[in-house]
C-alpha cells in the first residue's frame, strides 16, 4: 500500500506545503503568500521534476480555501495522478503547530488533543489559530489520513531549569504553566541536523549559535546537539523585533503606549486594568516592528535603503541580533564550531549577513568572503573566509522536510488503517 506524507506549515498569512514519500523523498511542494482579506495571494506549485508556476487564485480567501486548493489542484495534474497516486494514498498529514505548550513530542490530533492546542492560541496568536483551521479542514478533505501535530516548541524541551523559568511566584508559574517554551524548532532541528552533516561531526557533539531570520526572528544556542537557551520565550512575540513584533520591551510600556497626553502621567490602576491583554497582544505583535518603524514589512527595501527610518529599523535588528549572539557565545563559554545563517532574511540578505558579522569578527568569527556572500548554492554553504575559529554558515531551511522526516522515522505512526 503506498503510504504518503503531507507536511503542513501553516503562517499568519501564509500556508507553506511538502508531499512525501514514505522514505521522505520530495514529489510535490507549494505554498501560498498573502492570504486574507483584501489580499492578492499568490499560490506557487510545482512537482519535484518540475519548475513552480504561480498565480493568483481568486477563490483563495483563508487558509481553509487554500488547503482545498492546493488537493484539487494537486489530484487534477495528469502529471501526478498518471503515476498511479489517489487521496487516500495520503495517509498522513503533519501539521506545523508552533506552541504545543508541555507536549514534547508529535502527538496524534483526537479530540481531547485538539480541544488541548485550541487553548493554547493565545500564546501564539498568529500561528496556531491558522494551524487549527487547516487541521479541522484537512480532516474534511482527507478523512482517512492520521493527523498528527509536531511542535516548534518541543526542540527546547532540553533547556536548563534556570533559563526557562521566570523571576515571578512559583505557585502562579506552576498553575498557568508560565515559563520559557522557544519556537522555531522544527528549523532549528534542520539546521542542526544539516549543519552536522556538512561539519562532518556528530550532532551529539556539535555546538552552534543559530539564527532563523525571517519576518518572525530568534536566535538558539545548541550545545552538545540540545537547545541550552533561545531568545523566543512564553510566546513568539519576546526577543527579536519581526516584521510586525516588537520584541523585548519593557512589560510596562504598552500601558504608556494605550495612553495618551495627561492620561500617561496620571495613569491610575484602573486604567491599566481597562486594557485588556488581547488588545495589548494586538499591538505588540501586529502593529509593531519594522513595519511601525518605516511602514513596510519588506526587509529587503530597508535593508538597501538610504532612509533614515530604514537605517534606523535595521540598525536595531542587526543591534538585538548581536546581544544575543554575544550572550550566547558566553554560555557556550566561547566553543562554537559555528554560527548558521536561515530563515527568509539569514538566507537571502547578504547585507544582514554581513552587518552581523562585521560586529562579531572580535569572538573569533571568521571574517566574510563578499564573493560567497553573495552566492547560493543552496543546502549549507560557507560564507566565511575561514580565518577564525568560528565557521559563519548558510543553511537553506526546511521545515516541511523536517516534519515528514520525524514523521517517518517513528514507529508509531506507522499502522493500517486510521487511527
Amino acid at each position: 500500500m503506498t503510504q504518503l506524507i503531507l507536511a503542513v506549515n501553516a503562517g499568519s498569512s501564509s500556508l507553506k506545503l511538502g508531499l512525501f514519500r514514505s522514505d521522505v523523498a520530495p514529489l510535490s511542494t507549494a505554498s501560498f503568500k498573502n492570504i486574507g482579506p483584501q489580499q492578492t495571494t499568490t499560490f506557487s506549485y510545482a512537482l519535484s521534476d518540475s519548475e513552480h508556476k504561480s498565480h493568483s487564485p481568486e477563490q483563495v480567501k483563508d487558509h481553509t480555501t487554500a488547503f482545498d486548493y492546493f488537493i484539487q489542484t494537486l489530484f487534477n495534474d495528469p502529471n501526478f495522478t498518471n503515476q498511479g497516486y489517489k487521496r487516500d494514498d495520503i495517509t498522513h498529514l503533519c501539521h506545523r503547530v508552533v506552541h504545543g505548550g508541555l507536549f514534547t513530542d508529535p502527538v496524534i490530533i483526537q479530540r481531547h488533543i485538539y480541544v488541548k492546542l485550541e487553548a493554547l492560541s493565545d500564546l501564539a496568536p498568529l500561528h496556531n489559530d491558522s494551524a487549527l483551521h487547516i487541521i479541522r479542514s484537512a480532516h474534511h478533505s482527507l478523512p482517512n489520513a492520521v493527523s498528527i501535530a509536531f511542535f516548534d516548541s518541543a526542540f527546547h524541551r532540553s533547556l536548563p531549569q534556570h533559563i526557562y523559568t521566570y523571576a515571578i511566584s512559583p505557585s502562579v508559574a506552576k498553575e498557568k504553566n508560565l515559563r520559557k517554551y522557544g519556537f522555531h524548532g522544527l528549523s532549528y532541528s534542520y539546521i542542526l541536523r544539516t549543519t552536522s552533516t556538512f561539519l562532518n561531526l556528530p550532532i551529539s557533539q556539535i555546538n552552534l549559535i543559530a539564527l532563523h531570520l525571517g519576518a518572525g526572528a530568534s536566535v538558539c544556542a545548541i550545545k552538545n546537539g540540545k537547545s541550552i537557551n533561545v531568545s523566543m520565550g512564553l510566546t513568539p512575540l519576546s526577543g527579536l523585533p519581526g516584521a510586525t513584533r516588537s520584541g523585548d520591551v519593557d512589560p510596562s510600556l504598552i500601558f504608556h503606549y494605550a495612553g495618551s497626553g495627561e492620561d500617561v502621567a496620571r495613569m491610575s490602576h484602573d486604567r491599566v486594568r481597562s486594557l485588556h491583554i488581547t488588545e495589548a497582544e494586538k499591538i505588540l505583535n501586529t502593529e509593531a516592528g519594522w513595519k511601525a518603524l518605516t511602514g513596510t514589512a519588506d526587509f529587503k527595501d530597508i535593508a538597501t535603503s538610504k532612509k533614515e527610518s530604514h537605517r534606523l529599523a535595521f540598525d536595531i535588528f542587526v543591534d538585538r541580533v548581536c546581544q544575543f549572539v554575544g550572550g550566547y557565545f558566553v554560555q557556550l563559554q566561547g566553543n562554537i564550531h559555528a554560527i548558521t545563517f536561515s530563515g527568509g532574511l539569514g538566507e537571502n540578505s547578504p547585507e544582514l549577513r554581513k552587518a552581523i558579522v562585521e560586529r562579531c569578527v572580535c569572538l573569533g568569527f571568521d571574517t566574510l568572503d563578499d564573493k560567497k556572500n553573495t552566492e547560493k548554492p543552496g543546502g549549507v554553504w560557507h560564507v566565511g573566509a575561514g580565518d577564525g575559529r568560528v565557521r559563519v554558515l548558510v543553511c537553506e531551511t526546511n521545515e516541511e522536510e523536517e516534519i515528514a522526516r520525524q514523521c517517518a522515522s517513528r514507529d508509531e505512526f506507522w499502522f493500517k488503517g486510521k487511527h
